[in-house]
């Protein structure tokens, strides 16, 4: 390791560097002068070749040796620590720009307030840097970063990783900032049966589960979704709560419910972690059985099945019955094969779009 740092036009010299000219001025060896400095050889050798910082002792004994102040000292070890962290932040800022390149600012700008700064890439990338409460971007390439990917495919690509990394951590400093209960499964199972009364109240339901939720020690959060994160929704343990967020990707009124039942059925299972659009075959389907079930009853829906009449008719008295939103119905039959997903009239008369609104 070298005494001094060159990095672009500028150089950063360790103390080290100094005391060696010290030395070599003085005529003695470095052995004689360690000794005189009451420091061994082999300590002023790594001080020299700049492979340990100067300690207070040594600036100390240099300062009674050499009759110059111990603050001397302890500035050039200061100044060359603040030029060596200002290299590496400088590099670190050349790699995150490779990463920023995943990102689409204008999502944060539009949905959380941040300023408006076209072709200001460095400041984009501090904005982002500071809203996501991250020292670099770089760790949003991390799959372990802030909860399991258990459900991606292998050929997640960067770009699903580093989306899906940014919206689970807008997700989580949300719950942060949110004072609730412990956790309290028992009270969750009550506020779920709560929310399956609040399918066909499409401008209410929101604040009335996510209140429910939150008393039970839940939080919850819907956001936009994030352009390549491909995922739909994420469940995690923060303190004693639980993070529960979904994004507006299936804002559909089938979708919009059967993805919240399915993150709500990962929370009763304690098996937290991200949901994404294109899993792997199998690792979901306990989460989507009972979200199925949840959603609608089996013993119900078998019997109206049976009787083979799939109309808007038919399906809006069948979701009367089980008192839901008959767009859950619809979804289901064209899940299960009984009407086809390009039957529009049925769908635009039956699913409700919802749009998301950042709280």
């Amino acid at each position: 390791m070298s005494n001094y740092i060159e990095y672009k036009d500028t150089i950063a010299f360790h103390p080290g560097y100094y005391i060696k000219e010290i030395i070599e001025d003085s005529g003695l060896t470095q052995e004689d002068f360690a000794k005189r400095l009451d420091t061994t050889p082999k300590n002023l050798s790594y001080l020299v070749r700049g492979e340990q910082s100067l300690s207070i002792d040594i600036a100390m004994k240099l300062s009674r040796m050499l009759g110059v102040s111990v603050s001397y000292w302890l500035n050039l070890q200061k100044t060359y620590d603040s030029l060596v962290a200002e290299f590496k932040s400088d590099e670190e800022l050349a790699s995150e720009k490779k990463t920023f390149e995943y990102i689409d600012y204008h999502y944060f700008r539009d949905n959380f307030g941040l300023p408006d700064l076209p072709r200001k890439v460095d400041e984009q990338i501090k904005c982002v840097r500071e809203f996501l409460n991250v020292a670099t971007l770089n760790v949003l390439k991390d799959k372990n970063l802030a909860v399991s990917f258990r459900s991606a495919s292998d050929d997640l690509s960067v770009s699903n990783i580093v989306n899906a990394n940014a919206m689970v951590q807008i997700a989580i400093n949300s719950a942060l900032k949110i004072n609730a209960p412990k956790y309290d499964k028992k009270k969750f199972l009550e506020a779920v049966e709560y929310a399956l009364t609040l399918t066909t109240r499409h401008n209410e339901f929101f604040p009335l589960i996510r209140k429910a939720f939150l008393d039970a020690g839940v939080i919850f959060v819907i956001l936009p979704n994030l352009k390549n994160s491909g995922i739909n929704g994420a469940t995690k343990k923060v303190g004693s709560n639980v993070m529960l967020m979904v994004n507006d990707r299936r804002a559909y009124s089938d979708t919009f419910w059967f993805t919240l039942f399915h993150e709500i059925g990962h929370i009763i299972n304690g098996d937290y972690g991200i949901t994404f659009s294109h899993q792997v075959k199998g690792k979901e389907d306990a989460a989507d059985l009972y979200a199925q079930n949840a959603l609608i009853p089996t013993e119900e829906y078998e019997k109206f099945v049976m009787k083979g009449k799939f109309d808007e008719q038919s399906i809006r008295l069948f979701a009367n019955e089980i008192e839901r939103d008959p767009g859950i119905v619809l979804g289901r039959l064209q899940n299960d094969g009984k009407v086809t997903f390009n039957n529009s009239e049925l769908s635009k008369a039956l699913k409700h779009k919802y749009k998301v609104k950042v709280v």
